[in-house]
């Protein structure tokens, strides 16, 4: 109650005061009209008969601004923009109301304008004048006023921080902390004023300029509530990073950046057995194929934290290639690695890579993925997702390599489309050199990654960069999404625990519908959906379905050691017709049979329910065009 009662009465004095200020504003205005010299008698009367409703429609607009729900010791920016649309608005709406009353009569023109000037240095100035006296009694200097969410370490560290910093860049004013026995106790004289509900009246009252969500492990739904608390408030927010990206575990001030769509979407962090994975990916040889793409790229990365022997880089793009051989030139000088600009379905090529190399652990993450583009691609989906698979998993077997991981798709589970089609068969074709082979050929199973290379996240920022609209195929489309460095973490995990021939399935979440990252990128990025930026529904695209799936019906979904990945058993396929139907492929490439092409994806996977329109073969010139000239 006793908080209650100093706020009313900190109001109660606040609007006394500039109740004060109309007649004394009103007053001088026409003081200063007639030269500082004696008003007219005629004038003067009509000034003080007035003054009443005067007095009576400015208090009242002051009170509907909200002018008295910030706190004189903490007036900023924000305060005096509301006082200056409440003093214009009050003096309209005066002169409304006297030229009803009395036509303005005896109303010099200048009176208007300088009664709104005297109202905004009478309301204003002492405002900042208490705020200045306050700061230099407390020895405070000016600086952006911040509050911070989440009164743990995280905060702690940038609330020490910043009262380090002899400048003061920023005044940490106060905390919100959802634990009950941190509110009302304060860290280093800053108070934690209450719970995070309370954010849009703490920034309102304290005059807030910045928000800092000092919160690394707080889940995707949590920051989801977080956000959406912070945009109503219509102050800018910062993020600290996620607390898998916190290598040291200590926050500074200059690691904070905007909230991303990665915050909302997969900030749940992932935790890593690292002693299993440095047994089975230290001192070995490893072999990262696709190494330049989104994933390819992140997964050396990952593995290099493992120590690997030595890693091999192999991919088919000139630039992605030479862009990482100059990172970790830079960034690991000690790193024993070597680049291979090879085509995966070279199948002679390939073979002198593994046996000059011997690569012990592979990575398979060279595949085509723009389910659109495919779709009139049939013969390059299948020569790369297909036949480059088997060209790479024969030369692990053959040179007997330890471990081959198959990097799949949830498009790959009942796929309605050919990536999803060539990505099914690739597994299987896995699965059938796994009971022959003594090397273990694990598949990992996933949805889409946040920010990889033609993802719908690039998408979204260029199309908001450029005003909008941003076109979304429909409005319940849905996927599941993680973010890049999680998805690799678990792949690595993945290749760890197998024993061969599982499909392990990585716990993806929740889907989440395109519309509302939509929107959410919108909001981040400072606009309003469908006000600012239109969001344009544009049609599902070939091959595309509204829903996705991780795992067949027919699929036992197990356990395994880490609770974020199961693995999906099924009956045994028959391995002799994989074999049988890889030679049929082979064939109808090299002779760019389409027809044919459909049909050997189709006898694989039955439950590929094939857009009609491209099962046909392709005229003579698009044959001529795939095939290359040697």
């Amino acid at each position: 109650m006793r908080p209650l009662f100093d706020r009313l009465r900190s109001r109660s004095a606040a609007f006394l005061h500039d109740l004060l200020m109309v007649p004394v504003a009103w007053l001088l205005a026409y003081w200063t009209r007639f030269n500082l010299q004696q008003i007219p008698p005629e004038f003067l009367g009509t000034a003080l008969r007035m003054l009443p409703v005067v007095l009576l429609v400015c208090g009242a607009v002051y009170w509907a601004f909200g002018l008295y729900r910030g706190v004189w010791r903490f007036a900023s920016l924000p305060d005096l923009v509301r006082i200056t649309k409440a003093v214009a608005t009050a003096t309209l709406v005066a002169l409304l109301v006297l030229f009803a009353l009395n036509r303005l009569e005896q109303v010099p023109r200048s009176v208007p304008v300088l009664f709104l000037l005297f109202q905004l240095m009478l309301l204003s100035g002492p405002r900042l004048f208490y705020r200045w006296l306050k700061d230099h009694r407390l020895g405070l200097r000016a600086g952006t006023r911040v509050l911070i969410v989440g009164a743990s370490g995280a905060g702690e560290n940038l609330a020490r921080e910043m009262l380090r910093d002899s400048g003061r860049t920023y005044n940490p004013v106060a905390f919100v902390d959802d634990l009950p026995r941190r509110q009302g106790g304060d860290i280093h004289g800053v108070p934690v004023k209450g719970d995070t509900a309370r954010l849009p009246e703490l920034v309102e009252e304290l005059g807030i300029d910045l928000i800092m969500l000092a919160v690394p492990g707080a889940s995707a739904a949590d920051m989801q509530r977080l956000v959406a608390l912070c945009e109503r408030t219509g102050r800018p927010f910062r993020t600290v990073p996620q607390l898998q990206n916190l290598v040291s575990g200590q926050v500074t001030v200059n690691q904070l950046r905007p909230v991303s769509i990665e915050d909302l979407l997969g900030r749940t962090p992932v935790t890593l057995d690292w002693d299993a994975l440095c047994h089975g990916l230290a001192d070995r040889v490893v072999l990262v194929t696709g190494a330049g793409g989104s994933i390819g790229s992140e997964l050396c990365r990952q593995v290099i934290a493992a120590r690997p022997r030595r890693l091999l880089l192999v991919d088919n793009a000139e630039f992605n290639l030479y862009r990482l051989e100059r990172e970790f030139t830079e960034c690991h000088p000690a790193l024993d690695f070597g680049r291979y600009l090879l085509d995966v379905g070279d199948r002679a090529g390939m073979e002198a890579l593994f046996r000059r190399e011997r690569p012990q652990i592979v990575f398979h993450a060279a595949a085509y993925k723009h389910v659109p583009m495919l779709e009139g691609q049939v013969r390059a989906a299948v020569r790369n997702n297909v036949l480059g698979t088997s060209v790479v998993a024969d030369c692990a077997h053959r040179w007997q390599s330890e471990r081959f991981v198959l990097i799949s798709t949830d498009k790959a589970v009942n796929p309605a489309n050919v990536m999803g089609a060539s990505k099914r068969v690739a597994e299987l074709l896995c699965q059938a050199l796994a009971e022959r082979s003594a090397t273990r050929f694990i598949t990992v199973r996933f949805g889409n990654v946040l920010g990889s290379a033609g993802s719908v996240v690039p998408l979204f920022q260029r199309q908001i960069e450029q005003g909008g609209p941003v076109t979304v195929t429909d409005p319940d489309i849905e996927r599941f999404f993680m973010t890049i460095p999680e998805a690799c973490q678990l792949i690595m995990q993945a290749a760890v625990i197998g024993q061969g021939g599982e499909i392990f399935v990585l716990d993806m979440g929740e889907p989440v519908k395109i519309r509302y990252m939509a929107e959410q990128m919108i909001r981040l990025s400072g606009h309003e959906p469908d006000r600012d930026i239109a969001i344009r529904y544009i049609g599902l695209r070939p091959g595309e379905k509204r829903y996705e799936e991780l795992f067949y019906d027919a699929e036992d979904l197990i356990e395994t050691r880490h609770p974020k990945i199961r693995t999906a058993r099924r009956p045994d396929g028959d391995a002799a017709q994989t074999e049988q139907v890889l030679a049929d492929l082979r064939q109808a490439v090299e002779h760019c049979d389409q027809a044919a092409m459909v049909a050997g994806l189709r006898c694989l996977v039955p439950q590929w329910s094939v857009d009609p329109t491209i099962d046909r073969n392709p005229a003579p010139e698009e044959c001529h065009a795939a095939i290359p000239e040697h």
